[in-house]
This record gives structure tokens, C-alpha cells and sequence, in this order.
């Protein structure tokens, strides 16, 4: 018979192992390299590996794939998934019993933290996360993860302006580089010094535009980007991106003859090797470059590619079409030529109000030096010069103030609208408080405010009562948040049947039971948003899912049938007053 057991037991162990699915540390390593190598390009294929090692029950395999899900759930915008996985990681981090791995462990979950705050735009936590994971990593000599915290530093430095702090931790990681290169293949070692001189030479540029009287700036930079073409032997797109670097340089120097040069190497490239965007760029980089030197016709050549470019592909990258035709405008106007002078600087205008939030950057990433405001003015004087510029002019103050009053006009109805919204908004708030007091109210109060109805069904008060107290019970339980909270169900389970029940509901408060139970979902939702500020955080389908609802469209309905107002309003309500107060 203890046989038996025993073979019981042993067969039970084997049957519960397979199911956890514990990984050998080849499979663990396998599967490991593939989260880390679709955790940025391919976000689903990441979630499905990283969920086969969570099924393993070794705490260091769980760790990495929970703090993996961690951040894959934050690149699908889920927060609130984000966070349950990133503190179950650390639970299971504090499983791990091997000091050194545990430490590598906790490093790398303090980079997914980072990377997560970092999608976040909270910048200073992120910083603090790398800073704490490199100190780790530097106690365990796990010099590849200290690069990936200085580089990540240095990024982010770069992305609030902080160029020297950005400069020093690409320096830092360079010398890095240098010192464990004998780790390295040839390849990580060209990958690797690539990317950070191509960070050196991009931080050194725009510090330059941040501070244009330090031109030894554009020296560095010059110096980085010439280093990251030549450790970019097998990283085209990156050799391209430096080249066309270098050459922005070299026009800012005022050295156009290097310029000129590098252009027009990139022209062959980027055409041969099928970069659209790239080429798109450089010619109006080159057009740009001919407008400035007087070679207006060599100019106009590149402007209308830019042009043909633009109109066959639409790219993205509208600045440089809204810039080709100010220069065209200018270059016309210098030929006399006022049809096509209108023409382009009628393109341009058009394009402005549109574009100037986008203009802004676009220009500083093809080194424009004239003022937007200085730009407009030359255009309209330009117009101004043409028989038809009046015509023009009228026509678009006209459409500014058309614009205005529309303007105005939306904005009065807007301010109405909220008005409106604010004041059922407090109207409810102040219903739900009364609601909240009349639920300590004995049954009987309740039942006074009813008296007054006639149903044609009467039972024992004594059976009515009973039925009374279970349904009241269930409410305190909060069981109609299930979403088998139904008539029948509910029958059921306080032992009547559904007549009874539907006219104890309707004497009693006034309702069918269907209105009954969603006042109940409603209340319940609404309590929440007045007290639980994470509650609010929950997206509308969450929060449908909560009180039973299959979908937040029906959810929606039911809460602005019962306030007058959608979720979304309610909330935002709700934070600026919190925010006043």
C-alpha cells in the first residue's frame, strides 16, 4: 500500500514539473536572446517568449520575463499591467539566493524601470534608475551592462538639452569601449564605438545651435561624425546619417566647397543604395547650399526634385518642401519671374500657420538660419511686388478673421458646454453624497417613501422582509458587480423566485430590477471615482469589467444615462478640482 503512495507521489511531482515548464539554462538563454532581440520591432513575438519562461518556476527565469512584460506592456501604453509586473519581478528577484546573479538581476531590472519611465517622459526617475543599475553593474565587473546604463544616461541627457552631461557619459562610454574591446567581435566593436561617436557628434551639433558663438562645438562634431564613418563598415544607414551630418557641418563653417563635395557623394549614395528620405533631404540640402553661393539655377534644379520627390512619395518630411518653396519664391523674384514668385510663395504661406509647431524643428535639422518671423515678412514683400499681392493679402486677413470669429464662436460653445458639464457634475456629486447617507436609512424609511404604491401582488410582510435582508446582504457583498448578478441568479440564491423578488425590488425602491442592479453598478463606480484616484487611472474598459459589463460602450451608456455626463468628463471634473484644492 506505502508503494502505491509513493508511486503516486512520484508520478504527481513528474506530472506538476512539466506543467510549471522549468527551462534548462540553454533553453532559458535562447529564449532570453529572443525577448531582447523583438523587445523594440516586434512586441508581440517578445510577449509570447517572455510568458514561456514565466511559466518556469525558477525565481531568476521569472524575474527576467516579468520585468521583460514590464516594459512590453508599457510600449502598448498598459501602465497599470506595467507596474504589477515590474513589482513581481522585484518579488521574485528577492527569491534569487546566488549574490552575483541577483545583482545582475536587479541591475537589469532598474534599465527596464528606466526604459519604462523613460516612455513615461519622467526623465528624472529614469535617470535615477541607470545611475543606481550602473553602481551595481560596476560591483560585479558587468562592464556590457554599465555601457548600456551610460549610453541610455547619455540619450536622455541629450533628449532634456543637457549636452554636457550627454557629452561626458559618451565619453565615459568610449573609454569603456576601449578598455573591455578585447571582449568584443569585430562586429559589437564597430556597432558599438559607431553609435557612440554618432551620440558625440549629434550632441556636439545641436550644443552648437543651443550656443552658436562656440563654434569649437562644430569642430567636435565634425571630428565624431568622420570617426562614425569609419567604424560604420557594415551599418550603411548610419554611415549615410554622418555623412549628411558632416556636410550640414561643413555649411554651417561657411567651408561650401567641402559641402558642396559631400552632397554630392551622398547623391550617388543614397540614389544607388534606395534611401528616399535621405536623398530628398540632401538635395534640398545641396539647393540650399547653391541658393547661398548665387547659383540660382543649380538651386532651382534641386528645389524641383525635392519637389517630384514630394509628390511621388509624400514623405513625412514636409519641412523641406514648405522651405523649397521660399527659396523658389525668392529665386523667381530675383528673375522677375512674378507668376511663378506668386505661385511658391502662395505654397509657402498656405503651409505656414499649418506647419510652424513642425517648422521649428525642421529647420534646425537642415541648419536654417533665418528667423520664421524674418521668413514670412520676406515673402509678403516678395507678393507685395506682384499685381496680384493685394488681392492676396485681403484674401488672407480675411481668412484670419473669419478664423477668429470661428474661433471665438467654438470657444464661447466650449466654455458653455463645460459649464454645463461642471454644473451635473456636481449635481451628481452632491446625489451621490445624500445616496451615501440614505443607505444607513432603516428599510422602513425607505419603504415609507414607497407606501404610496398599489401593486396588484401582495405577500407576507414577514416573507417580504426576508427577501429584503438576503438582497441587502448581497449588495453589502457587493455581488452585483458580477455580471451574473441577474433576476433569475439572484432568485436563486436568496431562495424565491423571480416575482417575489421583482416586487420586493419595486416596493421597496421604486425600480425594476434591472435599474435596481445598474443604480447599484453606477453608485459603486462613481463612489470609486470620488475616493480612488487609481480607480480613475483605469481605462473605460477596465472599468466596465469591474462592475460587470462586457464592453465600455454599454458602460458608457448606462453612466451617462444615469449622470448626464460621459466617464471621461466625470474624471477630468473630479482631477481639477483635486488639483484646485
Amino acid at each position: 500500500m506505502k508503494f502505491l503512495i509513493y508511486c503516486f507521489i512520484f508520478l504527481a511531482s513528474i506530472h506538476v514539473f512539466s506543467q510549471k515548464g522549468n527551462l534548462t539554462n540553454k533553453e532559458y538563454q535562447i529564449l532570453q536572446e529572443k525577448v531582447k532581440s523583438m523587445i523594440n520591432s516586434n512586441i508581440d513575438s517578445a510577449f509570447i517568449f517572455a510568458s514561456r519562461i514565466e511559466q518556469s518556476d525558477i525565481a531568476e527565469q521569472k524575474a527576467f520575463a516579468l520585468g521583460s512584460k514590464a516594459y512590453l506592456f508599457q510600449l502598448k501604453t498598459n501602465s497599470l499591467e506595467s507596474k504589477r509586473s515590474y513589482d513581481k519581478a522585484f518579488h521574485y528577484l528577492d527569491k534569487m539566493v546566488v549574490p552575483k546573479e541577483k545583482i545582475k538581476m536587479h541591475a537589469f531590472l532598474l534599465n527596464i524601470g528606466g526604459l519604462i519611465d523613460w516612455k513615461k517622459t519622467d526623465y528624472s526617475k529614469a535617470l535615477m534608475k541607470y545611475q543606481q543599475g550602473k553602481k551595481l553593474s560596476e560591483s560585479i565587473l558587468d562592464y556590457s551592462q554599465v555601457l548600456k546604463f551610460n549610453n541610455n544616461i547619455a540619450l536622455i541627457n541629450g533628449d532634456v538639452e543637457n549636452f554636457k552631461s550627454a557629452i561626458a557619459a559618451s565619453r565615459e562610454s568610449d573609454r569603456m569601449i576601449d578598455k573591455i574591446k578585447n571582449t568584443y567581435t569585430d562586429e559589437q566593436l564597430l556597432r558599438d564605438k559607431g553609435n557612440t561617436y554618432s551620440n558625440l557628434g549629434n550632441f556636439y551639433e545641436k550644443y552648437y545651435y543651443k550656443n552658436k558663438e562656440n563654434r569649437i562645438f562644430l569642430d567636435s562634431a565634425e571630428y565624431f561624425y568622420k570617426r562614425t564613418i569609419l567604424y560604420s563598415k557594415g551599418f550603411d544607414d548610419r554611415k549615410i546619417s554622418a555623412l549628411s551630418n558632416l556636410g550640414n557641418v561643413y555649411y554651417e563653417k561657411k567651408e561650401y566647397k567641402r559641402a558642396e563635395k559631400m552632397y554630392h557623394d551622398l547623391l550617388l549614395l543614397t540614389k544607388e543604395s534606395g534611401y528616399v528620405s535621405r536623398y530628398y533631404s540632401v538635395n534640398f540640402n545641396l539647393g540650399r547650399l547653391y541658393f547661398y553661393t548665387k547659383k540660382y539655377d543649380d538651386a532651382l534644379t534641386c528645389f524641383k526634385k525635392v519637389d517630384s520627390i514630394y509628390n511621388l512619395t509624400k514623405t513625412e518630411e514636409s519641412g523641406f518642401i514648405d522651405d523649397s518653396h521660399y527659396y523658389q519664391a525668392k529665386i523667381y523674384d530675383l528673375y522677375k519671374d512674378p507668376e511663378k514668385s506668386y505661385y511658391h510663395s502662395k505654397l509657402y504661406l498656405d503651409a505656414f500657420e499649418k506647419n510652424e509647431t513642425k517648422f521649428n524643428k525642421e529647420s534646425m535639422e537642415v541648419n536654417y538660419s533665418i528667423g520664421i518671423k524674418n521668413i514670412k515678412k520676406e515673402i509678403i514683400a516678395i507678393q507685395r511686388k506682384n499685381e496680384n499681392a493685394i488681392f492676396l493679402k485681403r484674401g488672407l486677413i480675411l481668412f484670419v478673421v473669419i478664423g477668429f470669429v470661428v474661433l471665438l464662436f467654438v470657444l464661447f460653445r466650449n466654455v458653455k458646454r463645460r459649464k454645463t458639464v461642471e454644473e451635473k457634475i456636481n449635481l451628481l456629486i452632491a446625489e451621490h453624497k445624500t445616496n451615501m447617507e440614505l443607505k444607513d436609512v432603516p428599510s422602513e424609511a425607505v419603504k415609507a417613501l414607497h407606501q404610496d404604491k398599489v401593486s396588484l401582488l401582495s405577500i407576507d410582510e414577514e416573507k417580504e422582509n426576508e427577501i429584503l435582508k438576503k438582497l441587502i446582504l448581497l449588495e453589502k457583498k457587493l455581488q452585483y458587480l458580477n455580471p451574473d448578478f441577474t433576476q433569475q441568479a439572484v432568485a436563486k440564491k436568496i431562495k424565491t423566485n423571480t416575482t417575489y423578488l421583482s416586487y420586493v425590488v419595486n416596493k421597496r425602491f421604486g425600480k425594476t430590477f434591472s435599474e435596481y442592479v445598474n443604480e447599484l453598478k453606477m453608485n459603486y463606480v462613481i463612489n470609486e471615482m470620488i475616493s480612488n484616484p487609481t480607480f480613475r487611472k483605469y481605462s473605460t474598459q477596465a472599468m466596465a469589467e469591474s462592475v460587470g459589463y462586457k464592453n465600455a460602450v454599454s458602460f458608457t451608456k448606462t453612466f451617462s444615462k444615469r449622470t448626464g455626463v460621459t466617464p471621461v468628463q466625470f474624471i477630468k471634473k473630479l482631477e481639477s478640482q483635486d488639483d484646485n484644492s
